[in-house]
């Protein structure tokens, strides 16, 4: 089953390093990574997606629980919460294409973000779902390069991850 982990962890050198270093070294999969500081500049947030049964899932967070540089550990999958991911894709946007791009771009509430003769790079944001449906919507051919951050979540209303 799959599970979105949020944790805070001190945010300094090879913290992070340590973190995934305990997912390698136990062989399990680390699906999506994303790690940036949060609002107090001595922390960041991690949010690691993985699949596991529950046992295995128990024991990932026994383990980041262990672990000196992680401060506090949620499953996010264990209750309601809000997960959104960014994606990049450029495509290649040439004379009919144009137009069928923009308007698929504008019915999955993306932005084009950047534009040549011959390309668009569209931004997209929301539940991953949504976005692999926009690479299906479209024809495969005119995909150029994509880029995607992972997830990231959050507990909805007074779930909070905190010290």
């Amino acid at each position: 089953m799959r599970h979105i982990i949020s944790l805070l962890m001190a945010n300094e050198a090879g913290a992070l390093s340590r973190v995934s270093g305990l997912f390698s070294a136990r062989g399990y999969n680390i699906e999506s990574l994303t790690v940036a500081p949060t609002e107090d500049a001595t922390l960041s947030r991690m949010t690691i997606v993985t699949s596991g049964s529950d046992e295995v899932i128990e024991q990932i967070n026994k383990q980041l629980n262990k672990l000196v540089d992680v401060v506090s550990v949620m499953d996010l999958s264990d209750g309601d919460h809000i997960e959104r991911e960014l994606m990049l894709v450029k495509v290649r946007a040439e004379g009919a294409d144009r137009e069928e791009l923009k308007r698929m771009s504008d019915i999955f509430r993306g932005r084009v973000i950047d534009v040549s003769d011959k390309t668009y790079t569209i931004e997209l944001t929301g539940a991953g779902s949504k976005l692999d449906s926009f690479l299906q919507a479209i024809d495969r051919k005119l995909i150029l390069e994509t880029v995607r951050t992972g997830a990231s979540g959050i507990g909805r209303g007074e779930r909070i991850l905190k010290i």
